[in-house]
């Protein structure tokens, strides 16, 4: 046996799931998180798993780097810029997010003013050297900096630096001598594209999280090694890639948002193997939710990410929206009278007021309890019990506030979290020009089942799918990942005087930067995409235009241009055929890694036998509902709700008014009568 393994550390649970790469067998579990020390969550779950000298690789989901971000709690860092734009991390932008709010405070930067530095040098706007750089000013600084004593990375950022970096590199090597053990983040290796705040921002946040994730993996590193585990380890990259552990340590924005990314990966798999073109995913875990789609097939990548407002990230990431509210999500009742759910969580400690913990406070999962969606003796399995009656009285007060009974006050709140829900939904769906109703709602993490059919009557979506593993379908997601790089750069170039040799240069010199990482990384077979972002002279946005691989001769180009000429005037509605202004170039380099078999199921015509029936509350009050046990499911048989389909990590509530059919995968496939 060889195995391939996916770890996704949740905020209340810590995921695993192991595929068998001789037998493709798969084999899914999880244990609560230990925030105090994520690592000895992952090392529990490891022990659990026992044929450890069985593992070959594995495939990490980690939030180590995002909750630096969030959180505020990562290195002090020291800024060196060109003289004279010090305070361009300070300025931002001149928009503001809340145009009448006076009270209003543009967040700051992770970074001290007195820690920004200038030196002497200039790069002008066509990449041309006009002042070389001050080498001994830039030893003055490194001396200054380690005299601070307290300074733990150093973010560089010089203006034009994408267009020629010789100046960074130059800093970056002073600094290896004289201050051999700081970390350094240049631009040009983090985001060698135009306009300087983000530039500067991403190259801050970058060098901000980088001592405390270097920490954390080569911790995770040395606790696998006294394990006795000699797996590689492999961290997920923010755009549904790997990267070794290794390549963190020297680019770790690559992860800000590692851990949500396997489940749009697992669901694209999904849209594959089912014929299924679009796909609306909802990842509801204890702590939060997170929403992406999958249009024709293909996931969506943005590089329009910010931690907070004003604090950009510009990197290649899977394009998913995250909100607060999971099982953990905490309900009270507001200064107005109002029940509100959320964004506050109870987390793995003390956790709903059901697990017996210590919590208190009512929660989304513990009014599933009260409902009855949830069998408190069969939680996880049977693995774990919970307080019923812990749930009833955390429930309790906000009943007795509103006049309502115990289990409209728990139905209150299932429906409060899901309109949330449905507003993540809207953000990435009709937001976005696309029609609900064209997709199918893929409802996975814990207690994303117990939400699917409410959710497909609020959204407008008319089909649900519950896949195998709901509850570690992220990291089952891990298991399926490719190993992936993206290089970009700005090349300023327009139709009216295009420049093909310098357009084959840049193209040539991403897919060699492309296929020399995938290399590093172990990987020598590779797939190679390419695209361009276009617009027309004098719009601020542009569209990014796959481009088939060529030496930019007349008919290469060409193509390009009607290629732009088409897809704007499908998304605007309108072509313009002249001035047309190439931005940046793109290349992605993809070595297959994630190739998994999936098991098919055996197929029954005989209708499924329920295991029990007990009470559930729906809408229209108690109804006794049948319970079935997913495992036993057969391909081919359909279900009819009311209805619970119970599993080791998870329950689908099948309501009313609404069938369930098995694949031959075995994913449960939801629609209305």
């Amino acid at each position: 046996m060889h195995y391939r393994l996916g770890i996704d550390i949740g905020g209340t649970f810590t995921d695993f799931v192991a595929y068998d790469e001789s037998g493709a067998a798969l084999k899914a579990w999880k244990n609560l998180s230990t925030p105090a020390d994520p690592v000895e969550g992952v090392i529990t779950g490891l022990r659990a798993f026992g044929a450890i000298e069985a593992i070959d690789s594995i495939r990490l989901g980690t939030t180590v780097a995002t909750n630096a971000l969030l959180e505020g709690k990562g290195a002090r860092v020291a800024y060196v810029t060109t003289k004279g734009f010090r305070d361009i991390p300070f300025i931002a932008r001149g928009n503001r997010k809340h145009h009448f709010d006076l009270a209003w405070v543009k967040p700051k930067p992770f970074l001290r003013r007195r820690d920004a530095f200038e030196v002497c040098e200039r790069v002008n706007a066509l990449g041309e050297i006009l002042v070389p750089l001050d080498e001994e000013e830039v030893r003055d600084i490194a001396d200054e900096i380690a005299a601070s004593g307290d300074i733990e990375a150093v973010a560089v950022m010089l203006m034009h630096s994408y267009l020629t970096p010789d100046h960074e590199q130059q800093i970056k090597a002073i600094f290896a001598e004289v201050l051999p053990d700081m970390p350094v983040s240049i631009s040009y290796e983090v985001l060698p594209k135009w306009k300087e705040h983000y530039r500067s921002s991403t190259t801050i946040c970058d060098a901000y999280i980088k001592p405390v994730v270097r920490t954390r993996i080569g911790s995770m590193q040395r606790r696998l090694e006294e394990e006795g585990i000699a797996a590689r380890l492999v961290i997920m990259r923010s755009n549904g890639g790997e990267m070794s552990a290794d390549a963190v340590a020297d680019a770790p924005i690559q992860i800000a948002m590692s851990g949500p990314t396997g489940g749009v990966i697992a669901a694209r798999q999904m849209a594959h193997r089912l014929g299924l073109d679009n796909l609306v995913t909802l990842d509801m875990g204890g702590t939060s939710t997170d929403v992406s789609t999958v249009v024709d097939g293909r996931e969506k990548f943005t590089t329009d990410f910010e931690i907070e407002w004003g604090r950009p990230i510009q990197v290649p990431m899977i394009d998913i929206r995250t909100i607060g509210a999971g099982g953990g999500s905490i309900a009270r009742i507001d200064n107005g009278g109002m029940l509100v759910v959320g964004p506050e969580s109870a987390g793995a400690r003390p956790g709903p007021a059901c697990y017996g913990r210590g919590g208190t406070l009512p929660t989304v999962t513990d009014a599933n309890v009260v409902l009855g969606r949830i069998s408190a003796r069969n939680f996880l399995g049977g693995e774990m019990s919970l307080d019923a009656g812990a749930a009833r009285a955390a429930v309790a007060p906000i009943a007795d506030v509103l006049s309502i009974s115990i289990e409209e006050a728990a139905l209150s709140m299932v429906r409060i979290a899901n309109n949330t829900m449905v507003g993540a939904l809207h953000t990435v769906l009709t937001e976005q020009g696309l029609d609900p109703r064209d997709f199918v709602l893929v409802a996975f993490g814990g207690a994303g089942p117990l939400h699917v059919s409410d959710l497909m009557d609020d959204a407008s979506i008319p089909r649900g799918l519950v896949p195998n593993f709901p509850g570690q379908f992220s990291a089952f997601g891990f298991t399926m990942a490719d190993s992936r790089v993206d290089r970009y750069r700005t090349v300023q170039l327009n139709s009216r005087a295009f420049d093909r040799a310098r357009a084959r240069v840049a193209m040539d010199t991403l897919t060699a930067e492309c296929l020399a990482d995938l290399s590093k990384q172990g990987h020598d077979q590779a797939e190679i995409f390419r695209s361009v972002e276009m617009r027309y002279l004098g719009q601020n946005y542009e569209l990014e235009i796959p481009i088939p691989a060529g030496d930019f001769d007349a008919d290469h180009v060409a193509s390009v241009f009607e290629s732009f000429h088409t897809q704007h005037e499908a998304r605007f509605g309108f072509r313009l055929e002249d001035h047309v202004e190439l931005i940046n170039f793109l290349v992605t380099g993809v070595a297959r890694t994630g190739e998994v078999v999936l098991p098919e199921i055996d197929a029954s015509a005989e209708p499924p036998v329920p295991v029990s029936v007990r009470p559930v509350y729906f809408s229209g009050g108690w109804r006794d509902t049948p319970v079935y046990d997913r495992p036993a499911l057969k391909a081919e048989q359909t279900i009819s709700g009311p209805a619970l389909i119970e599993e080791n990590a998870s329950v689908t509530v099948l309501d009313p008014g609404k069938t369930l059919s098995v694949d031959r995968y075995g994913n449960l496939l939801v629609t209305a009568f």
